[in-house]
């Protein structure tokens, strides 16, 4: 699957944990082949992130977890990615002491991420994660694109305040 690694992403925001993640995504990619033939053309980037989506939330129904993610459920890769902290190569390029505090303030982040409400880190995510489009959000969460324009905006608020306050 070509998408493979942005549902893994999409379902690890949702669901909490990496591994449980793996079993969504696979449990997605399961019910993404039964429906094949009933797929309509269209984005199939977006077809695909919304069995994903759909299946984490039918998971997150039958399961009670945690809602905050360690950042040791990351891949390296992940984690440069989250810190900047590497080259195109993914070879660090930063100073100890630096390293120290982007990993400080991934932590942070990823705190304040996984503390939003659902609907907004579901957004979040697929926009600024995974660079899909409002268009694309809309489509893959079923909402109005401007409900996906006010849920972002209000969740990059959120975040803003809380790692304000963080710092006060």
């Amino acid at each position: 699957m070509p998408y493979l690694g942005e549902a893994l992403t999409l379902a690890r925001w949702l669901i909490g944990n990496r591994a449980d993640a793996e079993d969504v995504v696979q449990e997605a990619c399961l019910r993404a082949l039964r429906a094949i033939g009933g797929y309509g053309g269209g984005s199939a980037r977006s077809w695909v992130l919304t069995i994903v989506r759909n299946t984490a939330y039918t998971w997150m129904k039958t399961r009670s977890r945690a809602k905050l993610v360690a950042v040791d459920d990351l891949r390296e890769d992940e984690l440069l990615v989250v810190e900047r902290g590497g080259d195109s190569n993914g070879e660090r390029v930063t100073t100890p002491e630096a390293e120290m505090i982007a990993q400080a303030d991934a932590a942070r982040l990823e705190a304040a991420i996984s503390a939003l409400p659902v609907d907004f880190r579901e957004a979040l995510v697929l926009r600024d994660l995974q660079g899909l489009g409002y268009r694309e959000i809309a489509e893959v969460t079923g909402a109005p694109v401007g409900t996906v324009m006010s849920r972002l905006a209000r969740a990059r608020q959120h975040l803003i305040r809380t790692l304000k306050t963080d710092d006060a």
